[in-house]
C-alpha cells in the first residue's frame, strides 16, 4: 500500500475555524463531533504524574479544554499578524456574569472601573452588590465623550487604582458603538500599562469584531448568546491577549476560574461547541435580516427612534464600518407613549417572542425598562429591544407590521 505523509494545512479564515470547532478525530475517538468527558478525576500515574494533563474537572477537563482553544482561536482569525501576534488564551465559565465578575476579581483590590453609562444592567448591579466589597469601584462613563473618559481614566490613576476601562460595543440597550482602537490608544497614552482595556463583545461576536486586534486586552463573551446560539446553554468566556498585560490578566482569570469554581459542565460545553460550527452563517443571518427590520421600523409613523448600528443616520455608524464586519443582530426602537405603549407593542407579537436574551435563532422583542432595577433604569419608558432571528424577513416584519398596527 503506498503510505503518503501529508502536513497539516494552516487555517486562518474565521468560517472554516468555526466549521470545524472542536473537531479532533483520534484512534481513540474517530467521531466528527466533540466528545463529551463528564469524568471530574484523572489518572495519577505511579510516579505521580497526570499523563493525560488534567487532575480534577474543576481546574481543568477535556470538553472545557477543546472549547477554550476553539474560542482563543477566533479572536486573531484571519488577520495577517495573527502569526507573529503571541496567541490569545480563554477561560470559559457556568455564565456571562460568572466571566464578568472573574474579570473584576482579577484584578481586585483597590480596582476602578470606568464602565459604559448605559451598558448591560447586570454588570452596575454586580458591582453594587458584590464588588464593592470586594474592593472594586467604578464610575459611569459617555464612551462616546472622549473628554469624559480621559477625565475619568485620570481621576482613578490620580488615586492610584488599578484602572480598568470597560467598553461595551455594541451597547445594551442603546446600540453605542464604542471606538475600541480610538478608546485602547487612548488609555494606554495616558496610563500605559496601568489601565486594562475590557471588552464586552457578546453584541459582536468574532464573526463581526475581534477586539484584541483593535488594541484592547481582553474580551468578554457570554456564550449563551451567539456563540451557543439555541438559547439552550449557560456559558461565559473571556479572551486575553498575549501581550504582557493580558497574559497577566489571562493568568489571574484562570487562577480565579480555578479556584472559584464557576466552571460551565462538559455538556453546557459541547453545546456551545456545536453552536460555534454554525454562528457565522446564523449571525449573518441575523444581520441581514437586522437590516430589513431597521429600514422598516425607521419609515413606520408610530415608531419614534431606532436604534441600529447599520443605519446612516446613526451616531457611530461612520465607527461601526470601520471596527465591524457587519452592523450586528441586535437593534432596538422608540414608540411614543411610554411604557404602556411599548408594552401593548410587544403584547401583539406572535411568531416574534417576548422573551430575555439574544443571539438564538428565533426573534426575540423585550422592554427593557420593566427589567431593569427601578433605581437604575437606563433604557426609555417606549424602547422595545430586539433580537432578530434567522427566519425569513419577510415574515418578521409582517409579525411587526401587526404588533404596531394594532396599537
Amino acid at each position: 500500500m503506498l503510505s503518503r505523509t501529508f502536513a497539516r494545512r494552516a487555517v486562518s479564515h474565521i468560517e472554516t475555524l468555526l466549521a470545524h470547532a472542536g473537531v479532533k478525530p483520534t484512534s481513540h475517538s474517530p467521531g466528527l463531533s466533540p466528545t463529551i468527558d463528564p469524568s471530574t478525576t484523572f489518572l495519577r500515574e505511579a510516579d505521580g504524574s497526570y499523563a493525560s494533563g488534567h487532575i480534577y474537572s474543576r481546574i481543568s477537563n477535556p470538553s472545557r479544554s477543546t472549547l477554550e482553544e476553539a474560542i482563543a482561536s477566533l479572536e486573531v482569525a484571519g488577520s495577517s499578524s495573527s502569526s507573529t501576534i503571541p496567541p490569545p488564551t480563554a477561560s470559559a465559565f457556568s455564565s456571562g456574569l460568572a466571566a464578568a465578575s472573574a474579570i473584576m476579581m482579577a484584578h481586585s483590590p483597590n480596582c476602578h472601573v470606568v464602565l459604559p453609562d448605559d451598558c448591560y444592567h447586570g454588570v452596575p448591579a454586580q458591582l453594587i452588590d458584590v464588588m464593592e466589597n470586594l474592593g472594586v469601584s467604578w464610575t459611569p462613563c459617555d464612551m462616546t465623550n472622549i473628554s469624559e473618559v480621559t477625565d475619568c481614566i485620570e481621576t482613578s490613576l490620580a488615586r492610584g487604582e488599578k484602572t480598568m476601562l470597560w467598553l461595551e460595543s455594541p451597547s445594551n440597550p442603546l446600540c453605542k458603538v464604542s471606538d475600541i482602537r480610538e478608546l485602547s490608544k487612548l488609555a494606554k497614552g495616558i496610563g500605559g500599562d496601568s489601565v486594562v482595556v475590557v471588552v464586552d463583545s457578546t453584541w459582536a461576536p468574532p464573526t463581526i469584531t475581534q477586539p484584541l486586534l483593535l488594541g484592547a486586552d481582553c474580551v468578554l463573551h457570554s456564550a449563551t448568546k451567539y456563540m451557543g446560539g439555541h438559547s439552550d446553554v449557560l456559558c461565559g468566556v473571556v479572551i486575553t491577549g498575549g501581550g504582557e498585560v493580558g497574559t497577566k490578566l489571562g493568568e489571574s482569570v484562570r487562577s480565579v476560574q480555578t479556584l472559584i469554581g464557576a466552571v460551565p459542565s462538559p455538556f453546557d460545553c459541547f453545546l456551545v461547541l456545536r453552536g460555534l460550527r454554525s454562528m457565522h452563517v446564523r449571525v449573518e443571518r441575523s444581520c441581514d435580516n437586522a437590516m430589513e427590520l431597521a429600514r422598516y421600523l425607521v419609515s413606520h409613523p408610530k415608531v419614534s427612534a431606532v436604534h441600529y448600528p447599520g443605519l446612516p443616520t446613526h451616531p457611530q455608524h461612520e465607527i461601526a464600518g470601520r471596527q465591524m464586519v457587519r452592523y450586528g443582530g441586535m437593534l432596538s426602537f422608540e414608540v411614543e407613549g411610554g411604557r404602556e405603549r411599548a408594552m401593548d407593542v410587544a403584547a401583539g407579537a406572535d411568531l416574534v417572542k417576548r422573551a430575555t436574551s439574544l443571539g438564538g435563532t428565533e426573534t426575540l422583542i423585550e422592554h427593557r425598562a420593566s427589567v431593569e432595577p427601578e433605581d437604575r433604569i437606563i433604557s426609555p419608558e417606549g424602547l422595545l429591544r430586539v433580537s432578530v432571528g434567522i427566519e425569513r424577513a419577510e415574515d418578521i416584519i409582517r409579525d411587526f407590521e401587526v404588533m404596531l398596527d394594532r396599537v
